[in-house]
This record gives C-alpha cells, sequence and structure tokens, in this order.
C-alpha cells in the first residue's frame, strides 16, 4: 500500500484524524476497515504506521505504532521547467518526473508552445497538478512532495535559478554536452535545474536568453524525441547519475 500524505497537524501524541479526499479515498475506493494498518506522511519527513480504530463518513480516526523520519539525503535536488505540453502530455510528465524524484516542477510558456493556458484556468490547473504530483509521490512511497510552481516565462525561469543551480538546457539538436557526462553538483546542498521544451523546440531568443543566464546546452543524442519523452529521459538519466536511480 503507498504511503498517503496528510499535515503535521493532524497528527496529535499518538492519534491521527484524517476527513475530506483522502478519507474519501481509504474509506471508499480502497474500503478500509477497523483494524488495519496504513502508512502515512506528513510532508515534513515523518512517517507513521498507523492502526485504523475507527472510520465513518465524517472521519477516519487512527492510532499511531511506529515513527520513522527520512534518512538523510546525499542527492542535489532536481527541478524541471517542462515548456506547456498538448494535452494528457503535461499531466504524464508532471507524473512520471514525481515518481522518479523530481523535487519540484515548473511549467513553462514558450513561444512554441500549443497549448497556451487560459488566465482563469492558472490556478485550477496549477492545483490539478499538485494532486497529480501528490498521487505519484503516494504511489513511489516518496517522503516529500514534489512541488508544482505556478506556470511562467521560459526567459522568467531562465533568469531566476539560483547562483549555485547547475543550469541545463535540453537541445534537440545535438549541440550541447552529452547529458551522461556534464558536470553535475554532489551533496545535498547541490541543486540542478534542467529546462525541457516544447513539441516544437526553442526559438534561438530563448536558446540565447538561457546562455547569458548561465545555461548549459545539453542533449539525448541525435534522435529527435518527443518532447514527454525526452523529459523523462532526461530525468531518468540525471537521477541515475545523482545516485537516485539504480
Amino acid at each position: 500500500m503507498p504511503v498517503f500524505f496528510i499535515t503535521a497537524d493532524q497528527v496529535q501524541d499518538d492519534t491521527v484524524r484524517i476527513e475530506g479526499p483522502l478519507l474519501h479515498h481509504l474509506r471508499n475506493s480502497l474500503r478500509c476497515q477497523v483494524g488495519e494498518e496504513i502508512w502515512l506522511g506528513d510532508g515534513a519527513r515523518r512517517r507513521y504506521r498507523v492502526q485504523i480504530v475507527g472510520i465513518n463518513r465524517r472521519v477516519l480516526s487512527g492510532r499511531v505504532l511506529e515513527r520513522q523520519r527520512m534518512p538523510s539525503s546525499g542527492s542535489p535536488a532536481l527541478t524541471i521547467g517542462q515548456a506547456l505540453l498538448k494535452g494528457e502530455r503535461m499531466d504524464w510528465v508532471i507524473q512520471k518526473a514525481s515518481e522518479l524524484g523530481a523535487a519540484s516542477l515548473i511549467p513553462l510558456v514558450s513561444r512554441h508552445v500549443i497549448a497556451r493556458p487560459r488566465a482563469d484556468r492558472l490556478v485550477p490547473q496549477q492545483q490539478r497538478w499538485q494532486r497529480i504530483a501528490l498521487e505519484a509521490a503516494q504511489q513511489a512511497e516518496r517522503w516529500e512532495v514534489p512541488v508544482v510552481h505556478a506556470t511562467c516565462e521560459a526567459t522568467e525561469f531562465f533568469a531566476e535559478q539560483p547562483i549555485h543551480t547547475v543550469s541545463l538546457i535540453l537541445s534537440e539538436r545535438g549541440d550541447g554536452h552529452s547529458l551522461t557526462s556534464v558536470a553535475l553538483p554532489r551533496g545535498p546542498e547541490g541543486r540542478v535545474a534542467i529546462a525541457v521544451g516544447p513539441e516544437g523546440g526553442w526559438t534561438e531568443e530563448e536558446r540565447r536568453s538561457a546562455l547569458q543566464c548561465g545555461f548549459k546546452p545539453v542533449t539525448l543524442g541525435t534522435r529527435i524525441l518527443r518532447a514527454e519523452t525526452a523529459a523523462l529521459a532526461a530525468v531518468s538519466i540525471l537521477q541515475s547519475r545523482l545516485g537516485e536511480l539504480g
């Protein structure tokens, strides 16, 4: 069973109280019963093994049987800047990147983006993507939920990366360093950010903006991959090199 996320204030001493959508999922979808045990995470690097002592339409009550703290991580955090993709492809990238351990995801608006967001849909869409990331993190038994940030312009993403971050931009034409050999930071204080373009690729102006902001062009080789394929291939390679896969 996956690790379900709650907030830290839902745990009081050795008692847990669950309401809302998670209660509905546990009661109606998984049909959890009194006496069963579940694992909960509070998003603050703590997990709880909990026995259900009461469940009805309004609340699930549980008793904490065991507490665990997240092991210290020796890997840099990975941020994905993904240009918006059409249809369910963006959902898929967010889901799989969350499973693979990305720390944060930032949807980007670039010149060749096909699915441009409507202003009145920005907040609901971000909330929906955050739920997708949470569910993926639960399924993958992660200790923390990746953060899906608000949609922003690609040039804004390029300019706002901290100095200590190794910033990379994926190039589809093979004119950068190989992602398998580019230098990466070591240790939990390091950060890696990678920008992945849309179906139509980056414009020359966007590429130039990224390079001016310190981004290094990287490549996955000579094949031209779909944007969502390139994103997940890049995440997998980086996480393997950072010690999070393999």
